[in-house]
């Protein structure tokens, strides 16, 4: 029977804490790839709340000026840090769930735009859950209305392995998005179950959720908790 290993980093942790784990189980993956004496790890999904940080995406690396990453350090209160995901700049922090799936995609039999829609409809079906209607647009992401993004996708594929992966706003302080134009979007906007009048909601419930949402989607319906223990950090 397949299972989903969850790992949950319990407290508001630094981005390349996150980053680090998730090197050490993408590393499993295209071990067990490149040896048919390795069993292939089970299907892994990282779930976490971050420190603030920006990020901008592989597009992105080395054109964000140092003026412009001062700027969005604002005094120190936040980091600025360049990922290997698709996408452009964008906001992680206190009061958001993140996720990161790491699969192998061919394992699940799915393209990379397939796999792309089961993070949207699983986002959705998340969102659906606290009576929030989500919906898909042109642009990358879901969104309330077209012009409220309720939660980002840029996501990463080394070997068809996935790494990095979604951002859904629970009760983020939206000010830090008012302070760039997220994902490249002029005239758009960011909203969160708080601002959809979904209050109390912790990211740490609503991301146990948007695990089980996910693994259906991918056909698997047992969720295995493990911790952090045996996932050496890559250094």
């Amino acid at each position: 029977m397949r299972r989903l290993h969850h790992l949950h980093l319990p407290s508001t942790t630094p981005y390349a804490t996150a980053a680090r784990l998730q090197e050490s189980i993408v590393s499993r993956f295209l071990a067990a790839k490149a040896s048919s004496d390795i069993a292939p790890p089970p299907p892994h999904i990282i779930t976490a709340e971050f420190s603030p940080v920006y990020t901008c995406g592989r597009r992105e690396i080395g054109t964000v000026s140092e003026e412009q990453q001062a700027y969005l350090r604002a005094n120190g209160r936040a980091q600025f840090v360049e990922a290997m995901r698709g996408g452009q700049t964008t906001f992680h922090g206190p009061g958001q769930l993140v996720a990161y799936p790491i699969i192998d995609l061919r394992t699940h039999k799915l393209t990379p735009r397939d796999y792309v829609c089961v993070l949207e409809k699983s986002l959705i079906a998340t969102c659906a859950r606290y009576h929030i209607e989500a919906m898909t647009t042109e642009n990358t992401g879901v969104w309330t209305t077209p012009d409220d993004k309720i939660a980002a996708i840029g996501v990463h594929m080394r070997r068809h392995v996935t790494s990095h992966g979604v951002g859904l706003n629970v009760n983020t302080d939206l000010w830090w998005f008012d302070r760039i134009v997220a994902c490249g979007l002029e005239g758009k906007k960011a909203t969160s179950f708080e601002k959809q009048g979904v209050e109390g909601k912790t990211v740490e419930e609503v991301g146990r959720a948007f695990v089980r949402d996910f693994g259906a989607r991918l056909g698997i319906g047992t969720i295995e908790k493990v911790d952090m223990e045996g996932y050496k950090p890559v250094l």
